[in-house]
């Protein structure tokens, strides 16, 4: 057995390792302006959608760093009078869901994140939602997402039922033929993007 091939040897990344190297370092050369356009446009796309718009719950996330911006569709949707929830990160994973009451109800967290300061409702909270806005880092044509390999969003995905609107937001670069799966991964219904919309996968 030479050094190459012994147990201590550096594994090669995955496909999806990969793919997830590039993608964040593409994110990285983003602007802030171009992440405000991003934003303004999602917001304009999803906040319309009847499923999201007629007053009932919606989980999404608060977007962070160079995500595409999110900020403005949550506050958007707040404004509207829909139950918005946001994701409180537990140890080993899980997402835990308290509900969204502007961004002075909103605490810094770990990973750089902020997450809502008020009552938590358990991670079965997803499952009431009409629709889940989650990340991803890109999204295929299958519906296949890939995130950022917790596997948090495909445990909060795995909660919900079939008639639950999900949506993953990405820019309109990672918009993918083909994204590599796992059998644990799921899927999301559709995909928005800032010049292309929401679009049903």
């Amino acid at each position: 057995m030479n050094a190459a091939s012994g147990p201590s040897a550096p594994r090669a990344p995955g496909p999806k390792a990969e793919l997830r190297r590039r993608l964040l370092a593409a994110r990285e050369e983003t602007t802030a302006a171009e992440r405000d356009r991003a934003g303004s446009a999602i917001r304009d796309a999803v906040a319309v959608l009847p499923r999201l718009s007629m007053g009932g719950t919606v989980a999404a996330y608060y977007s962070v760093g160079t995500e595409p911006d999110t900020r403005k569709l949550v506050a958007a949707l707040w404004k509207q009078g829909v139950y918005v929830l946001l994701p409180v990160f537990l140890p080993g994973g899980a997402l835990d869901w308290a509900a969204y009451e502007g961004p002075d109800g909103l605490a810094p967290a770990r990973f750089g994140l902020l997450e809502p300061t008020g009552p938590r409702y358990g991670p079965d909270a997803v499952a009431r939602a009409a629709a889940v806005v989650c990340p991803a880092l890109a999204v295929d044509r299958a519906g296949r997402r890939l995130g950022k390999g917790a596997g948090c969003y495909d445990r909060a995905l795995s909660l919900v039922g079939p008639n639950t609107l999900t949506l993953g937001v990405i820019y309109d670069t990672e918009f993918l033929d083909e994204v590599p799966a796992e059998p644990h991964d799921r899927p999301v219904q559709g995909v928005v993007t800032p010049g292309g919309g929401v679009r049903m996968l």
